[in-house]
């Protein structure tokens, strides 16, 4: 098995509060409100949002997903700071064991924050994963990370 280690930080003018009560705690509600037609639905199918936890993410039909399932493997609302692992679904790509993400919001200037994630890649076998897919996958959680950034700052007082 391979192991890929990449990292990301970004900067937002939205305090790490807000992005992590809308991101991370409140995404299986404020998702599907705000990407319809890409998220059909985020549940639990075990657990009640814990550790150990597991959500399934559902896409719309036509997407190129059906569902992935993310289990949650540390949370830490006090310091703005979530770890998940991708264990199961379309967003394998029949290449990988699991995808590990850590995700960290730090204040940042003039009150907004400092993102940062780091994903780690576990493929199957003797794999190696191009650029250009973790590039792809990169896009699609910023496009999320975009639009929910959108509206919080077109909704001061949500997730306050």
């Amino acid at each position: 098995m391979g192991v890929f280690t990449y990292s990301d930080e970004y900067t937002s003018p939205v305090p790490p509060a807000r992005l992590f009560k809308a991101l991370i705690l409140d995404s299986n509600n404020l998702i599907p409100k705000l990407m319809p037609q890409i998220v059909k639905s985020i549940e639990f199918v075990q657990g009640d949002g814990g550790v150990g936890s597991i959500k399934q993410i559902n896409f719309q039909e036509g997407h190129q997903l059906k569902y992935v399932k993310n289990r949650i493997d540390a949370i830490d609302p006090e310091n703005w700071s979530y770890t998940y692992s991708l264990v199961e679904g379309d967003g394998l790509l029949d290449k990988l064991e699991s995808v590990v993400y850590q995700v960290q919001f730090l204040p940042g200037q003039d009150g907004g924050s400092i993102n940062k994630m780091k994903s780690t890649y576990n493929t199957k076998g003797d794999i190696v994963l191009g650029e250009e897919q973790v590039k792809a996958g990169k896009e699609k959680a910023l496009g999320m990370y975009k639009v929910v950034e959108g509206y919080l700052l077109q909704n001061p007082d949500a997730y306050a």
